[in-house]
């Protein structure tokens, strides 16, 4: 009995004498420091083989029943030891592999960080793979990364990054295990990122045509097509009885396949833990959050003990409110949310559908508008689809109409900043928006074309903006809409009348961009300019005319009063003269 209470001295290395499950737990009993490192040692050891017989022994039928018991070991200290069981158990059995995924799923929702460890350690065993030509250890981690997507604890983008790496330099064994992972997780990839997906069929596609591979191959290939116009088919991404996390309890996790990746192998191996109490006692209020409901159901406690906890979790919810968010984590996971509907919807009208169902707060509406137009901006061209979804949104509520034209002020003010690309998708896109009348015309005021006021980057975006709707109305239907008198006020900025310099400048700009018809009443107006200031010039003269004789000191009654009586005199003296001459004739 004295040569085996040594033994646990040697725990934990390689080669050590193998103690029975209940010795350990008495021999546990019998240490009375729980804090020293012969115990934490045995503990380790203890951890260790109950973790790998509760992954070992996993299945679908018993998850449901695992999930408890391993919840109820220390994964927080475990996580390294859990994520090799795993690992080895699905290498060993690559059936299971839907099992595995489905507990680390699980586990995820709980604790995160195990779900990162486990996809790092996968992804660096891949790489491993991949450069030694592996081919069974490539096998097994691409078909658990696979589930993992299924499961949506790995982001489809590091599915789409795999399949372009195994289809880059294609040679018979990579296209083999490129057609195995979209077998397994195609239709998930089909509901996500079905632009994606479709760009992977191409380059199969591409890689048939040429021939080059083997037939055994090309057949693979071929069989995957059909299943593919099956729809999946007999591969469903989740089977029912794994479908144990909701979609919106779920953490994804994104390591890209180019990074370097520690795999934190330290996490495998015992360590003295200085704090090793007051951690296990931290697990274990853990534990009973994660698992206290079903204790609670399970042993009826107390009326006063239940009126206390009672109390306490309106406490705790009270002080959960009061805690305001300041990572901006919410918006991200919004903004995440709008990005992917919009990048994996067919057409505008299912993702206008799918977006209307994302529940906004009052002040988030904003939020939709500028992740549209980031997309839009993103695109190597434009894309009419987002016109589409723009124009959809502007017609459904005017809230958006009035966030677009704040994004419309935003971006142009901004304009200077965008590359080329951006910027004439950008403009695209309010050209559509104003071509259909989903954008207000006023939204022209914010332009002033003149040579101060206009960067190179502002031209750009003026020019390519009033080509696309010269190519949507048409010349004479455009210049209709510019000459309408009651949106005159709104062009003015455009067409500016207030200095010749200025006029020019739009006109020239104009014609240079082939689009001089419509400044037709500009040129009217600068052609007649020389007699309005002529104009204008002989009116001034007038009336400092006027003013400067009613400065001389002048009664314009009394000159009326002067005018008629001087003009009665003469009235009379005709008068006297006629009767003279008409006297002499009697005679």
């Amino acid at each position: 009995m004295t040569v085996r209470m040594e033994v646990p001295a040697n725990l934990g290395r390689s080669g050590g004498v193998y103690i029975p499950p209940f010795k350990l737990a008495r021999m546990m009993k019998d240490v009375q420091d729980k804090s020293s490192v012969e115990y934490q040692r045995m503990s380790w050891d203890a951890l260790r083989k109950s973790i790998n017989g509760l992954v070992n022994k996993v299945n679908a039928t018993n998850l449901k029943n695992i999930i408890p018991e391993l919840f109820a070991e220390n994964l927080i200290r475990g996580r390294g030891l859990f994520c090799r069981s795993c690992m080895k158990s699905q290498m060993a059995s690559p059936g299971f592999t839907d099992v595995f995924a489905a507990l680390v799923a699980v586990v995820n929702t709980k604790f995160p960080e195990v779900g990162d460890l486990l996809l790092r350690r996968i992804i660096l065993q891949l790489q491993r793979a991949f450069k030694r030509n592996d081919k069974p250890q490539l096998l097994a981690a691409v078909k658990f990364i696979a589930h993992l997507v299924n499961q949506q604890v790995v982001h489809e983008l590091i599915a789409l990054e795999l399949l372009t790496l195994l289809l880059e330099n294609p040679t018979d064994d990579s296209v083999e295990v490129a057609v195995g992972f979209v077998t397994e997780c195609g239709s998930i990839l089909q509901d996500l990122s079905p632009r994606g997906l479709h760009g992977i069929f191409e380059s199969f596609r591409a890689i048939l045509h040429e021939g080059e591979i083997d037939k055994r191959v090309q057949y693979l290939i071929e069989g995957l097509f059909a299943v593919r116009k099956a729809k999946f088919e007999g591969h469903p991404a989740v089977r029912a009885e794994l479908d144990l996390v909701d979609q919106e309890d779920q953490l994804t996790h994104e390591v890209f396949l180019q990074n370097e990746i520690d795999a934190e192998i330290a996490l495998d191996i015992f360590k003295p833990d200085p704090q090793f109490s007051e951690n296990e006692k931290r697990y274990e209020d853990l534990k009973k959050q994660i698992l206290g409901e079903e204790s609670e159901d399970e042993a009826d406690s107390d009326a006063d003990s239940d009126d206390e906890d009672d109390e306490e979790s309106e406490e705790e919810d009270e002080e959960q409110m009061k805690i305001k968010d300041e990572t901006e984590t919410n918006l991200v996971n919004l903004r995440r949310t709008i990005y992917l509907t919009i990048m994996s919807s067919v057409d505008f009208e299912e993702a206008g559908h799918k977006l209307l169902k994302i529940k906004l707060e009052p002040a988030q509406e904003m939020e939709l508008c500028i992740m549209l137009l980031e997309c839009c901006s993103q695109e190597r061209t434009y894309l009419r689809y987002y016109g589409l979804l723009g124009q959809r949104f502007c017609m459904i509520n005017k809230i958006h109409q009035v966030n677009f034209e704040t994004c419309f002020v935003q971006q142009y003010s901004m304009i200077h900043r965008l590359e080329t690309n951006k910027l004439r998708n950008v403009a695209k896109f309010f050209a559509h928006l104003l071509g259909t009348d989903a954008l207000p015309w006023h939204v022209l005021s914010y332009i002033r074309l003149t040579e101060e006021d206009t960067t190179s980057s502002s031209r750009i975006f003026i020019k390519i903006l009033f080509q696309e709707l010269s190519e949507h109305f048409g010349i004479r239907l455009l210049n209709e809409r510019l000459s309408d008198p009651a949106m005159q006020e709104s062009f003015d900025s455009i067409f500016p009348k207030d200095n010749p310099k200025n006029t020019r400048f739009a006109i020239n700009f104009f014609t240079s961009i082939g689009l001089g018809g419509i400044t037709e009443n500009l040129r009217e107006y600068l052609k007649n300019m020389p007699r309005l200031i002529m104009q204008q010039k002989k009116a001034a003269s007038e009336s400092d005319v006027e003013s400067d004789s009613s400065g001389f000191g002048f009664d314009s009654s009394k000159s009326d009063s002067g005018s008629s009586s001087s003009s009665e005199s003469s009235e009379s003296e005709t008068d006297s003269d006629d009767k003279r001459r008409n006297k002499r004739r009697r005679k």
